[in-house]
């Protein structure tokens, strides 16, 4: 039982990002799925987005998540057997730009002292 949580977690990223780059292609080109969170009793899950380049507006892609999270759950629940079929919240998940910025920043620093 201690495995199944990241199991479940790894299959509903895997089957929620594929559904978004198969079904969504045109709306969310710029996003990834980083990490799916779900609740010890399987009813609830976070799904951890990051966006992918400058161009993209966080507003239109959380709007986008808005208007499409039940029927991403509908598709992920018809492709994932499940005993509940987890309720999906979508948050912005920064972590990756903060990173790809504090890599820039290094380089900066490092062709600075060279």
């Amino acid at each position: 039982m201690p495995r199944r949580k990241p199991r479940v977690d790894e299959l509903l990223r895997r089957e929620i990002s594929t559904l978004l780059h198969t079904d969504y292609q045109e709306e969310a080109v710029y996003v990834t799925i980083s990490e799916v969170d779900v609740a010890p009793d399987l009813r609830q899950a976070r799904v951890y987005y990051s966006l992918l380049g400058d161009q993209v507006d966080p507003n239109t892609v959380a709007e986008f998540f808005r208007r499409h999270a039940r029927e991403i759950r509908r598709k992920v629940g018809r492709a994932v057997i499940l005993k509940y079929n987890p309720v999906l919240t979508f948050v912005h998940d920064e972590s990756l730009e903060r990173g790809f910025h504090l890599i820039e920043r290094l380089d900066e620093l490092e062709q600075g002292s060279a």
